[in-house]
């Protein structure tokens, strides 16, 4: 089967510094059919011109200028809506591919899964880099699955757009798009995964995600934190509206609730005077959400849950510093 044309998706805001290597590293590779849609989200540094410079020097890279800022949702969107390829990746502008990474995906989608699921690692300022903690979810047999029945263990992997690559027509078919505000992808990442019906993983490092930028919201203590809930709220309304995948309200149920205690448990996620108000939000998307019967796991794997089940912020609290104890018994 000839191979298929991939859209690439950047999205692009307040990122000078970092975007000509990302579009080094999605331009400057051989072996694939690409068209790059870079969206200028009306970034004030100058990030524009350097795409139109770009862009000019390449006809496969194509730039739209947003008139105002529309976040990251929605500049994702504005590219999704003009792309023609086969396939679609998102490449978040402070990030870039690793080396021959799309000639082994076009490869890996010449069977048009509705899904391909590709690995990544973090890198840090200091030339540090770090394998993903749930690469084990991505071994096994390359080919294509049944969708995710054939591979529960992908709902443990970082729920993220750029880790992905999505056939255009199928996404087409789901009319998804992406919604405004932060933790935009969760909402985009479990309605993809359970509704895809064929599914293919790449045991190989394909994205390099960069850790350390002070813009991050992800490294600041900060209120837009909260917006985590309707991210959530959109996964369980896809749900109810969508019965023929219920099946999958457990699993997604305890990947909310650990998301819930992971923010609150991290320092630099919710500022230390709004826990107790996002421990409260979090124990009513318990109540609201809870499967029929579905019970906390017994023993120290369920003592966050079973806080969130009595709406006790202190008994939290206790549990976790016990984790945080029992973290430190390891280590020595």
């Amino acid at each position: 089967m000839s191979q298929h044309l991939i859209s690439v998706v950047v999205p692009v805001y307040n990122v000078a510094e970092y975007v000509p290597e990302c579009l080094d590293s999605i331009l400057g590779q051989p072996g694939a059919d690409i068209e790059v849609i870079a969206v200028d989200d009306a970034s004030p540094d100058g990030s524009g011109a350097i795409l139109d410079e770009r862009a000019a020097a390449d006809p496969r890279l194509r730039v739209l200028h947003l008139a105002t800022n529309a976040g990251l949702g929605g500049a994702r969107n504005a590219g999704m809506a003009v792309a023609t390829g086969t396939y679609l990746l998102f490449v978040d502008s402070d990030d870039y591919l690793a080396e021959g990474a799309l000639a082994v995906i076009a490869a890996a989608v010449v069977d048009e899964p509705d899904l391909l699921v590709f690995d990544y690692d973090r890198v840090y300022p200091d030339g540090r880099s770090e394998p993903n903690p749930r690469s084990a979810a991505l071994s096994g047999p390359a080919g294509i699955g049944a969708g995710l029945h054939a591979r529960p263990e992908l709902l443990t992997v970082l729920p993220v757009v750029w880790n992905k690559a999505y056939r255009r027509d199928w996404l087409v078919r789901q009319g998804v798009e992406f919604r405004s505000g932060f933790y935009e992808d969760v909402a985009w990442t479990y309605p993809a995964l359970v509704s895809a019906q064929t599914v293919a993983v790449l045991d190989r490092v394909c994205y390099h995600y960069r850790q350390g930028r002070a813009s991050s919201i992800l490294g600041a203590a900060d209120r837009r934190h909260f917006e985590v809930f309707a991210q959530y709220d959109a996964v369980f309304g896809y749900l109810e509206a969508h019965p023929e995948y219920e099946h999958w309200r457990a699993p997604l149920f305890d990947r909310m609730l650990r998301h819930y205690a992971m923010l609150l448990t991290l320092p630099d996620r919710v500022p230390p005077s709004q826990k107790a108000e996002f421990f409260d939000r979090a124990a009513s998307a318990y109540q609201r959400w809870r499967p029929p019967g579905w019970q906390p796991p017994r023993g120290t794997s369920g003592i966050k849950p079973r806080a969130f089940a009595s709406g006790s912020y202190r008994r939290f609290r206790t549990a976790q510093l016990v984790s945080e104890l029992q973290g430190r018994l390891r280590r020595r």
